[in-house]
């Protein structure tokens, strides 16, 4: 097993990568938190998880709420003893049911000319700063234990939007900032921190953008979504929780404040595409 008796905090784990991420690390033998505000699949994922043979809880988390993210951290501690793994999946855009119903507004009309105050707020709460302050409070217990991985979820629309969402692509820019700088500041202790830059993959990160397809017409949008990858296919949030696997185990000791793409060849090098 590559994760023998570690505890994760896996934020953002009731469903897509999150929850592959939870249901990897039972097969490896970590124990985890699945920090969510979906209740219903958090549970289930939890249960999913356990039956492959180490305890896997749900605690109920909104990543925007501050005093949530550090109860949740010290629940994971007083259940478990301490805190090996942090992995950051939540996230989403304010339409959809990854979001708190208070958070659900329309997003403003594309381009930097529409951007509206209350939807950037949000965004950045959602895919930002909840992150920065489960870092925070995960870090003491790490720099104690002189041991630690974080594996922060960022996007390869950073460097490849597939359309205009400057709200959304900043916020997961920003997590490369922060990876960088905490791969600095922690390295001392022995934490490797690091991110994934996921291409398309098939998630209910869609779900707002597919609300009155059917199933027929959505798995042709995925199939379609899929031949943009030199692959050619969509990728499945397992393919996400092998590379989460790897840079939370000591696979990647050696590794720290690197930022890793996994889009089936998505966007190949400027001097393949010139060939």
């Amino acid at each position: 097993m590559l994760l023998p008796d570690k505890v994760a905090i896996i934020n953002g784990g009731a469903t897509g990568m999150g929850r592959s991420t939870a249901i990897k690390f039972a097969e490896e033998g970590c124990s985890s938190v699945i920090a969510d505000i979906n209740e219903t699949d958090g549970k289930k994922t939890a249960e999913e998880a356990s039956k492959k043979g180490r305890e896997c809880i749900f605690v109920n988390c909104d990543i925007t709420d501050l005093a949530q993210i550090k109860d949740c951290v010290d629940q994971t501690v007083k259940k478990f003893g301490t805190v090996d793994i942090l992995v950051g999946c939540a996230g989403g855009v304010p339409k959809s049911g990854l979001v708190k119903p208070s958070q659900r507004i329309e997003r403003p009309k594309r381009g930097i000319q529409h951007t509206d105050e209350k939807f950037w707020d949000i965004m950045m709460d959602l895919n930002l700063k909840g992150h920065v302050f489960f870092c925070k409070e995960v870090s003491p217990y790490m720099i104690k234990q002189k041991y630690g991985k974080i594996v922060l979820i960022s996007s390869l629309g950073v460097f490849s939007p597939p359309s205009s969402a400057a709200e959304y692509h900043s916020a997961k820019a920003a997590i490369l900032g922060l990876v960088y700088n905490l791969a600095f500041e922690l390295a001392p202790h022995n934490i490797n921190v690091n991110a994934v830059l996921p291409g398309p993959i098939k998630t209910p990160f869609y779900d707002p953008m597919m609300v009155n397809m059917s199933e027929k017409e959505k798995e042709a949008r995925f199939t379609e979504m899929g031949k943009s990858v030199p692959l050619q296919r969509i990728g499945l949030p397992e393919d996400i929780a092998n590379t989460v696997l790897f840079f939370a185990s000591d696979m990647s000791s050696y590794i720290s404040g690197e930022t890793l793409i996994v889009g089936g060849g998505k966007p190949l090098p400027v001097y393949r595409e010139m060939v």
